[in-house]
């Protein structure tokens, strides 16, 4: 523990704290004592002053003083009569105390002073503060100034909390804090007051007469993290994610990588084979990636676009520069679905050509794997499109030169390597990431730093835009109608609902019933897909459906992406309000794939919220998925993509990549001139190890 710093220390080298107190700690995510110094306030109890009683509001948490005129009991209930006599008088509130005991008696006698801590309420008893914190006035025997309100969990009191606090506080005190300086701050035109230890202190004991601000202000500039403190922080906890990035790309460079052929014969056969013209985005795009493809890095980069924007193709055509230069290429999806439709595609475009396409999956039999493993091994197929079965062990290749991840962002940092290792000796294969989720700015700042990333920001021509109309569930018989006269007229319609089977805890439609429902009332051919059914059960149904043997299918979310039937030009949405609008997006896109005019009808249940109207009428009213994903982002906030976890707030102890959005160019700053700098070296790593807990282990990744 000697060559750490004190902010490294387990949460254990503060005194008091054992392994029980340790334990409760741990549920919310405080393990070092860093940790615990970024715990921060969520709000604060104003007890810096008194108010006057003739002011106070319903709700109002305060502190207020007077003079005991009247004290009754009744049933063990004890009501004091607290009339203001510090403000110039006026104002009267009831203390009520449920309970009583021998001190609170000897303490409320007509004549004393008292001040007294709690919510106020006011109803037609007049206005009251039940069971309110107290003391003789003068004796201040409860904590008095601005106290900081800490999320917490049961049996871990605010007093705790704050007593750690000053404790971590005080530890630090002891030795320097590795942080930024000004003159770092300087070198991108930003000047910040105070250290990292002072802008911490500001925050958890804030102090109204040493602050610049008012209190209103202060306290305002506190909980909405606009206070110079906390921008401070946010500052440098972002130019520490964004230094990991830039060692990722430093450690990217000292690999070699597979050389591939900018000209590519396969490439030309398979755009001559196609019934279209890739769109000049695609082509666009397609020479960002044969650029990389033919230098000496391996390439990182990520591939984005609208639904339908025909990111398939690009990773064809990738592939093809990679199989003329004697590589393997490999193409991994999250689910079987989707991995079922690459390999559809990909058969599709390369057998006819002579090159030979391999499966691999998590559902195979023994004689089916081992026949997969050995074709793979023994270079019988260029191209494997797989699920997350081609990173496990077992699996070797003999020439891998490309990776290809569909929907990178439901991978883990950990599996992407293990696919990765499985190229030649002393050679890193190409890695090229997908995905169907237009991704707004910021969040590409934020969660790929370390990617070069291409944007496929045009739609192939003669695509019918998709109508989309917001229903109240109680007019689902009109639906229903219009399914069936889309069916009978020889079209095919999606139905999804966000269950799969009925649930107590939620009122929403589930699949399986409504699968039942729907085959007892109309005449045509309906099928149901989820989760929970086996891979091949699945996949037969999808391939019904595909055939037009199929004429409604009913499913749950697993259809998001992947699924391509052209005749399928109506989509129903159950429960639309409880999915998010890029999810919703990509739902809405598997209709429209064809010439005929499509419709989207999203289901909702009364009541619906705000945020939830808000929601459908943007999805409503736009077509467009980056601006659907920009308001996504705003109102639902990003998943945490950098490390293990994959939901959440992308593991930032305080910054906030919608709210923060101009700090985040500044921290992109600070960190390019950090790693510039030879002496910073140390700094750096320090800062990647202080604010980034468990993502140190990839800055290789």
């Amino acid at each position: 523990m000697t060559n750490l710093a004190p902010t490294q220390y387990p949460i254990t080298a503060l005194a008091g704290v054992g392994q029980p107190l340790a334990k409760k700690l741990a549920e919310l995510d405080i393990h070092r004592i860093f940790d615990l110094l970024m715990h921060l306030p969520r709000d604060y109890e104003d007890r810096s002053r008194t108010v006057p009683m003739n002011t106070v509001e319903n709700g109002q948490v305060c502190m207020i003083a007077g003079v005991i005129t009247d004290v009754a009991s009744n049933k063990g209930r004890l009501s004091v009569c607290l009339e203001d006599n510090s403000h110039g008088g006026g104002g009267m509130v009831v203390l009520q105390f449920f309970k009583t005991y021998p001190t609170l008696l000897q303490t409320m006698t007509v004549g004393a002073n008292i001040t007294a801590f709690g919510e106020i309420k006011v109803s037609r008893y007049g206005v009251q503060m039940a069971h309110p914190e107290y003391h003789i006035t003068g004796t201040k025997t409860f904590e008095s100034g601005l106290l900081p309100i800490y999320p917490t969990v049961k049996g871990l009191h605010q007093n705790k909390l704050r007593q750690l606090v000053r404790m971590a506080i005080n530890a630090v005190r002891q030795s320097p804090l590795t942080c930024l300086s000004d003159d770092d701050f300087n070198s991108v035109g930003v000047r910040v007051q105070g250290d990292l230890l002072s802008a911490l202190t500001a925050i958890h004991l804030p102090d109204p007469q040493a602050d610049i601000f008012s209190q209103t202000a202060l306290l305002t500039g506190l909980k909405d993290r606009t206070h110079p403190a906390c921008q401070r922080l946010i500052i440098e906890e972002l130019t520490a994610h964004q230094l990991v990035f830039l060692y990722r790309k430093q450690n990217l460079h000292t690999h070699k990588a597979p050389f591939c052929e900018r000209v590519s014969p396969l490439a030309d056969r398979l755009v001559a084979s196609l019934p279209f013209r890739p769109t000049n985005a695609q082509q666009r795009v397609v020479g960002e990636i044969v650029a990389d493809l033919a230098t000496s890095t391996p390439m990182l980069r990520l591939v984005q676009g609208d639904v339908g924007a025909g990111k398939t193709l690009v990773a064809g055509l990738s592939a093809c520069h990679a199989i003329d230069s004697g590589w393997q290429v490999a193409i991994m999806a999250p689910t079987e679905i989707l991995a079922e439709q690459h390999l559809i595609n990909f058969k599709k475009w390369f057998e006819p050509m002579g090159i030979g396409v391999g499966w691999l999956a998590g559902k195979q039999t023994a004689k089916e794997r081992n026949a997969s493993l050995g074709a793979i091994i023994n270079n019988d197929v260029q191209i494997v499109v797989g699920t997350h079965a081609l990173f496990q062990d077992g699996v070797a290749f003999a020439k891998l030169g490309l990776v290809i991840i569909d929907e990178q962002h439901r991978f883990g940092v950990e599996q992407r390597l293990k696919l990765v290792s499985k190229g030649v000796a002393n050679s890193t294969p190409h890695q090229l990431a997908m995905t169907a989720t237009p991704i707004p700015r910021t969040l590409a700042m934020s969660m790929y730093g370390d990617m070069d990333v291409s944007v496929i920001d045009e739609l192939p021509p003669n695509r019918t835009p998709i109508t989309t109309v917001t229903i109240n569930r109680d007019r689902r018989d009109e639906v229903i109608e219009r399914i069936r006269i889309n069916c009978k007229n020889g079209k095919q319609a999606y139905w999804v609902c966000p269950l799969v089977e009925e649930s107590t805890a939620l009122d929403a439609q589930s699949a399986e019933l409504l699968y039942q429902d729907l085959c007892e009332r109309l005449d045509i051919r309906i099928g149901l897909v989820h989760g929970k059914m086996k891979a091949g059960d699945k996949q037969a149904v999808m391939n019904d459906f595909k055939q037009g043997d199929i004429d409604l299918l009913v499913a749950t979310t697993v259809i998001e992406v992947g699924v391509d039937v052209p005749n399928a030009s109506l989509m129903v949405i159950e429960n639309a309000e409880r999915l998010g609008l890029s999810q919703l997006h990509q739902l809405r896109g598997r209709v429209g794939r064809g010439s005929e005019k499509s419709f989207c009808v999203l289901l909702y249940q009364m009541p619906l919220s705000l945020t939830g109207i808000e929601r459908l009428n943007i999805l409503r009213d736009s077509t467009d998925g980056f601006v659907i994903a920009q308001k996504d982002l705003e109102l639902r906030g990003a998943g945490e993509l950098l490390g293990k976890r994959q939901t959440g707030d992308m593991g930032y102890y305080l910054a906030d990549i919608v709210r923060d959005e101009s700090l985040l160019h500044i921290a992109q700053n600070l960190a390019n001139h950090l790693i510039k700098s030879p002496n910073k070296t140390a700094l750096t790593q320090a800062m990647i190890g202080l604010w980034l807990r468990e993502s140190g282990e990839f800055v290789g990744a």
